[in-house]
């Protein structure tokens, strides 16, 4: 299916405002795909939203469609196209796994995924990117995954999916912090607060999503 670039919308770890690396200037950014993560955003911001969201009406669509599934919401990801990260990827399911509960990680195949993760050199470094319809992944750069601790930027990027926003100015122990405590944070575990809100979100978000993905279907 063709993406609608004008609703594309990406979350980074922050290249610019965390000293990543040379930004790109906002000129040289390609205007398909505008960067939100360059600037801190809130967790009421429109970007901040587009990957969960999408997300969301992923996993809804498909329960709908088979309403004997499991209590368990579950959210799956190919990992197909991001071969080098694959363990650092592995072990950022684990992480989230262990800290929430109403939701959780598995890998799959592309088909049947939710999201993705993807891998290559990008100058901006690594982000969430989504077209808002459903159609997701999330973006390993190479350089910035040498420079900062692999499984921090990867169980980062992932906390997008799962709902949270970037906080650049938060404290190590912060996992959507990104790259804002420098190189050498290895902390790659959410924090308490960010515990809560993804169980939170998914509580109630799923709810609305279903509904929508019910009326959707005709049940």
């Amino acid at each position: 299916m063709r993406k609608s670039t004008s609703a594309l919308a990406v979350l980074g770890l922050g290249l610019a405002t965390v000293g990543f690396g040379t930004a790109v200037p906002a000129a040289a950014t390609p205007a398909a795909a505008p960067h939100a993560g360059f600037v801190a955003k809130s967790a009421d911001s429109d970007a901040g939203k587009a990957f969960f969201q999408a997300v969301l009406k992923s996993v809804a669509e498909k329960r709908a469609a088979n309403p004997s599934a499991t209590a368990a919401v579950t959210v799956v990801y190919d990992a197909s196209r991001a071969p080098t990260f694959s363990s650092q990827i592995a072990r950022s399911a684990q992480i989230w796994n262990r800290s929430v509960s109403n939701v959780r990680l598995q890998s799959g195949s592309a088909s049947s995924a939710d999201f993705s993760y993807r891998e290559g050199n990008d100058s901006r470094g690594s982000y969430a990117s989504t077209d808002g319809h459903g159609s997701g992944y999330i973006f390993l750069d190479y350089r910035q995954n040498q420079q900062y601790n692999s499984t921090r930027v990867t169980a980062h990027e992932t906390g997008h999916v799962l709902g949270l926003p970037d906080h650049y100015s938060g404290p190590c122990s912060e996992l959507m912090s990104g790259g804002g405590p420098g190189t050498s944070c290895t902390n790659a575990t959410p924090n308490a607060t960010e515990r809560a809100r993804v169980n939170q979100l998914w509580a109630n978000g799923l709810a609305a999503a279903m509904d929508k993905a019910l009326e959707k279907s005709g049940r």
